[in-house]
């Protein structure tokens, strides 16, 4: 298969697909409550893709060279038959790392079916270990404890690294970080830090709220001596260093003050079958109308083959340049 390059020779590698819009939290940075003005505001199912278009997609992408999938949301838990859907990606030829991402409140429920049905990483939202902090933060729904028997639930079931994504917030969160990171060291897993992003359009967005991750990089080292990992796969998002003493490693995602557009291998599916080249994209490609209206497989491979080839996308290195901030699709509707 030859590989699939976009206009500036970055090869189309990574999907990820929101499988749902709905959620259970309300975080401030993706799904604040008083955006949401009306009932109705979420899709309803027959606007959603079905699990058999998710899984033609799948393969679509395969054959072009995909190979990493994560699943997304609003809370990809939320949605019905969500382990079935699981085990028919896991089937699909030339899928090898299958992945998700969830906010852990539904994992006591689910996380044994996942790795049974297939299932290979996941990532877990969680923003402080603090109480107060992360009700804040999550729109006054869940709770810390929930989040901790989620993870606990998939460490049972053989979730043996997770990821422990977390959006850093000036004056929000920063704070209480030095307590979430002290607590996921030794434990197998990786705490991610997330510089707060402008995307969407309701998460009221302020570079004022952004906490580089230089500075971020400086605190944890100065407490816990850090030295960066070395050979680092093409196309990954964090920046990954490992604590000196042995107790892990550490990412920091650094989007607004470190760009890495230069090597964004993802493409993106909302749940209503929209591709999106970018996360900050305002305008994307319905791909569910024309599964529905019969387009086969091998076409399918041929519109994102077209798709891709002529993708440009690198808004974050001209955030910047731009005069004001660009319309973007909502988070909750992208997924991450």
């Amino acid at each position: 298969m030859t590989q699939l390059n976009d206009t500036l020779a970055r090869p189309l590698r990574d999907l990820r697909i929101s499988v749902l819009d709905r959620c259970n939290l309300r975080c401030t940075y993706c799904m604040p409550e008083e955006s949401l003005h009306a009932r109705g505001v979420f899709l309803r199912p027959h606007y959603l893709l079905s699990d058999g278009e998710i899984e033609l997609l799948v393969r679509v992408f395969a054959r072009l060279g995909v190979h990493k999938v994560r699943l997304t949301g609003g809370e990809p838990l939320l949605r019905p038959g969500f382990v079935e859907l699981v085990g028919r990606i896991a089937s699909v030829e030339g899928v090898t790392d299958l992945a998700l991402t969830t906010n852990a409140v539904l994992l006591p429920r689910h996380a044994a079916a996942l790795k049974e049905a297939g299932l290979g990483r996941i990532t877990v939202s969680l923003d402080s270990l603090d109480e107060q902090v992360f009700r804040k933060m999550a729109g006054n729904r869940g709770s810390v404890q929930e989040v901790f028997d989620g993870i606990r639930a998939a460490e049972e079931a053989g979730f043996a690294k997770l990821k422990i994504n977390t959006v850093v917030q000036r004056d929000i969160n920063d704070h209480t970080l030095m307590d979430l990171v002290s607590y996921f060291r030794n434990t197998g897993h990786t705490v991610r830090l997330i510089e707060f992003m402008d995307v969407g359009n309701v998460n009221h967005w302020d570079r004022k709220l952004v906490v580089p991750s230089a500075d971020l990089l400086k605190m944890i080292h100065d407490r816990w001596p850090l030295m960066p990992v070395a050979k680092q796969p093409l196309g990954e998002t964090a920046r990954r260093y490992a604590f000196s003493d042995g107790a892990g490693e550490i990412g920091f995602i650094s989007s607004i003050t470190e760009p890495f557009c230069g090597d964004c291998s993802r493409a993106r599916v909302t749940a209503e079958g929209l591709f999106y080249s970018c996360l900050f994209s305002a305008k994307g490609t319905v791909l569910r109308d024309k599964i529905r209206e019969g387009m086969g497989e091998d076409e399918l491979v041929e519109v994102i083959r077209g798709l891709w080839s002529k993708r440009a996308d690198r808004y974050s290195e001209l955030r910047n340049h731009l005069p004001q901030r660009q319309p973007h699709v909502e988070m909750y509707r992208m997924g991450g």
